[in-house]
């Protein structure tokens, strides 16, 4: 029996972690790679529920580590302290993904597709197409899922003209008008208050680190940055916590609103004032900094925080 290649995306996955991953295992199956299989490595946000319920389909499996060996490829991710624990001594096979490239070896040639576009699930759309592969309605609307969240419907700064043109194509396989779907679905996931605050902290956290200093950047999309803000205190709490447990000198929570392209952000930490004030030129006031036009933790936030830490 053919040994099973494990596909995931990053820890406290998004909707282009869980989608693109499911739509890797397809091109791989359709490439002749029936060994191909899509995990995930956290809970499913409601975003992400919104597509599989639309598309009637399951989450894939979770797990939790993976063992000395495993066959593993990549999406969406490739630093090792965002992917499983065990990764580090898994034989990784390939990546496709379209952030940074950092803290990241491997002991064997593999496979590497890194394109800074908007969204990983662009890239896969490109290699659908290079295949000749015919796209059906699921995978298309997997794709274009991904692509609406990770750009906020083409208005993020990350977005490219291939993430547009990939859209575009998309929608109209699924039949689709993106924009009433995609603001439906972008609108699941701003309800937040069924969540703890520890749990709204680590929706979509990226644990990163520059120096031998260790910093997360988490972000929450919501339609009313001062509904959200209502929770400050519990969220500063949590935020404490997390600090404190895994000792690192910032911790920064980005709420950013889809509706009108701003971002509030919480940072707390040894390094919090210092970093924010050279990073964006504002001064913490109650721990808060408000960012006009800041909707990017990949383009607009985390290089900025990086640089200055």
């Amino acid at each position: 029996m053919e040994e099973k290649v494990l596909i995931f995306g990053h820890k406290n996955p998004d909707t282009d972690s869980i989608c693109s991953s499911l739509v890797k295992e397809i091109l791989d199956k359709k490439n002749g790679c029936n060994c191909s299989k899509a995990v995930r490595l956290g809970k499913v946000n409601k975003e992400t529920q919104y597509v599989l319920d639309y598309l009637k389909i399951e989450a894939p499996e979770l797990i939790e580590k993976v063992e000395e060996g495993t066959k593993v490829k990549l999406v969406d991710h490739n630093e090792f302290n965002q992917s499983v624990e065990g990764i580090e001594k898994a034989k990784i096979l390939s990546v496709t993904d379209h952030h940074r490239i950092a803290n990241f070896a491997t002991s064997e040639p593999l496979y590497y597709m890194a394109k800074p576009y908007g969204c990983t699930s662009t890239i896969l759309f490109e290699e659908f197409k290079k295949a000749g592969l015919k796209i059906d309605k699921t995978e298309a609307v997997l794709m274009l899922s991904a692509i609406i969240s990770d750009t906020l419907l083409l208005k993020s700064p990350t977005t490219t003209d291939c993430d547009k043109k990939a859209l575009e194509e998309l929608a109209k396989i699924a039949e689709i008008d993106v924009n009433t779907y995609g603001l439906e679905m972008l609108k699941a996931g701003t309800d937040l208050n069924e969540f703890s605050a520890e749990e709204l902290i680590n929706l979509d956290a990226k644990n990163l680190e520059k120096d031998g200093k260790k910093f997360v950047i988490a972000q929450v999309n919501t339609v009313d940055i001062n509904d959200a803000l209502k929770r400050q205190n519990e969220l500063e709490s949590a935020i404490n916590k997390e600090i404190e447990k895994n000792d690192l000198d910032l911790f920064v929570l980005a709420i950013t609103d889809i509706l009108n392209s701003n971002s509030e952000i919480i940072a707390l930490g040894s390094k919090a004032k210092e970093t924010i004030s050279k990073a964006f030129g504002k001064e913490l006031n109650d721990n808060r900094a408000f960012l006009e036009g800041v909707v990017s933790r990949k383009k607009q936030i985390l290089p900025n925080i990086d640089a200055n830490i």
